[in-house]
């Protein structure tokens, strides 16, 4: 039986990505149509993004416009903030930082925040690293506190410093404390220098009670994310340094296979959530790409990017539920998101015998059956080249297809019937 995997492969669209000039507001579009989708479920997915109090929501597909909706009084040119999905912006500047020469993510903190800066003993706060800080494994207690509170009486020892795993929120905050120290400028004046001006994205720090929260539009929340999906790289301008970006968006510890540097980690074999202490199994987004990132933030800011396929998204607005980081909710989308292709149309009275693919994960053979109108094949990658289009006796039942050449991975097969005209599935080479 055919196993149905959380992807969906674009084979119209060329996977070169697309960058948006910097001093303009024009972007290139593609039209929803092009890749298969139907407007009933663009629709469905609207609704539904709607009624769970949704600002703004942006999807591009290698780099372009497919879907832009602003909704619930938000219009393209206003601000919101980004929450705890404002941390990758920090990261990225940490990353800068240290191509600069400015730091080390493994100095220790206290070298920009002055001794004191925790109610630790000097010996134990030494210990603890900028690195501590990007991975959330600092070991400051975490439990019955406040957990925005950055004031040394509120930053008391739990554990050593890489011992534990947990989503503190003060710590992070510090980050911004340790970049202005480290590049005496503030990190609006930062960000502004190295990221604003060189992908035409705005946006400011603003001081909320202990936090500093970011604040953009959702255009730049996108532009954002697809300097991500490019791996840091604008256009051939290179803008993250390309060894901490490999960090960033991959397991940085080892408490918590899900998150990297204030990245969270789809496709691991276990996760944990904020404040509960203990990993499940499974990925972290049962139907997002297993290559997924995600930057996540309070009443669901989520900027997602899943390289395989040449997506990006992101959401703005109000609470969707009560959660610190709504991973549900995050997922709830990207399963509205893989219904969005047409379903194939079909008279029910003539309708072909149901085509069988299997077995699915498959290693060295892929048969087909129910194939008796089937009159081509085609294999393709996950970027939509054409890789393999197999020869078969035409009429038969059964088909089968030696995929020994195949490199492990996840693979598009098309084929065309007579009565169905083109079909795909997805099968996964071991």
């Amino acid at each position: 039986m055919l196993r149905i995997l959380p992807l969906f492969v674009f084979l119209q669209v060329s996977a070169q990505t697309y960058f948006p000039p910097i001093n303009s507001s024009s972007w290139d579009t593609i039209a929803p149509s092009a890749l298969g989708w139907c407007s009933d479920n663009i629709d469905s997915l609207t609704v539904f993004l709607e009624e769970n109090n949704t600002k703004a929501f942006i999807l591009l597909k290698d780099g372009k416009i497919v879907l832009e909706k602003y909704m619930n009084g938000q219009t393209q040119s206003d601000t919101w903030y980004w929450a705890s999905a404002g941390k990758v912006i920090t990261a990225s500047l940490i990353g800068i930082a240290e191509e600069d020469g400015l730091l080390s993510i493994h100095d220790p903190s206290s070298q920009y925040l002055g001794n004191g800066w925790t109610s630790l003993s000097q010996q134990a706060e030494d210990d603890i690293t900028i690195w501590h800080q990007l991975t959330m494994t600092s070991g400051l207690n975490d439990q019955n506190v406040d957990l925005d509170c950055t004031d040394p009486a509120c930053l008391t020892y739990l554990a050593d410093a890489g011992d534990r795993w947990s989503y503190h929120n003060a710590p992070y905050t510090l980050l911004l404390s340790v970049l202005n120290s480290a590049v005496s400028l503030t990190a609006n004046q930062y960000v502004n220098t190295k990221i604003h001006s060189q992908i035409g994205t705005s946006g400011i720090f603003v001081p909320i009670g202990f936090n500093r929260v970011f604040f953009s539009n959702a255009r730049s929340m996108a532009r954002f994310g697809l300097l991500c999906l490019a791996e840091g790289v604008w256009a051939g301008t290179s803008i993250i340094p390309s060894d901490f970006f490999s960090d960033m968006v991959n397991t940085s510890q080892v408490h918590n296979e899900a998150y990297g540097y204030l990245w969270w980690l789809n496709g691991k074999n276990s996760f944990q959530v904020p404040g509960l202490g203990f990993n499940f199994s499974g990925p972290l987004f049962e139907h997002a790409p297993n290559d997924t990132y995600a930057a996540m933030g309070l009443n669901g800011q989520f900027i997602n990017v899943s390289p395989s396929q040449g997506l990006v998204w992101i959401r703005m607005g109000e609470s969707p539920d009560s959660s610190l980081v709504p991973i549900t909710f995050n997922d709830q989308i990207w399963e509205k998101i893989n219904n969005l292709p047409c379903p194939v149309s079909t008279n029910e009275s003539n309708k072909p015998a149901q085509i069988n693919i299997y077995p699915n994960p498959a290693q060295t053979t892929l048969y087909i059956d129910g194939a008796q109108e089937v009159q081509s094949i085609c294999i393709y990658d996950v970027t939509g080249r054409a890789i393999q289009k197999p020869s078969f006796q035409k009429g038969e039942t059964s088909i089968q297809l030696d995929i020994t050449t195949l490199a492990p991975g996840t693979y598009t097969i098309l084929y065309i019937e007579k009565e169905r005209g083109v079909q795909t599935s997805l099968f996964l080479k071991e």
